[in-house]
C-alpha cells in the first residue's frame, strides 16, 4: 500500500514499530536516489554515506553533506 508523501515508503503496521516510516535500504546507490546527495560519488551506498556523516535520515544527511 503506497501512501502519499512518503517517497514510496510505507508506515509499518505491526508492533513494536507501528507507525514508523521505513528507511531506505543501506545498499541503495547514491545515483538511484530521487535527488542524489551532493559531495558523494554516484556509486557510494547510502550505508557508507550514513557512516561518513553520522546521520540516519536523508534530510539530515543532506544538511550534513551541505556543511562538509
Amino acid at each position: 500500500m503506497k501512501e502519499p508523501g512518503l517517497d514510496n515508503r510505507h508506515r509499518d503496521q505491526n508492533p513494536p514499530k507501528r507507525g514508523e516510516i521505513q528507511q531506505k535500504r543501506s545498499d541503495t546507490l547514491n545515483e538511484n536516489l530521487p535527488k542524489p546527495i551532493e559531495g558523494f560519488s554516484p556509486k557510494a551506498t547510502l550505508g557508507f554515506i550514513r557512516k561518513e556523516t553520522g546521520e540516519t535520515s536523508e534530510a539530515a544527511i543532506r544538511r550534513s553533506a551541505k556543511n562538509r
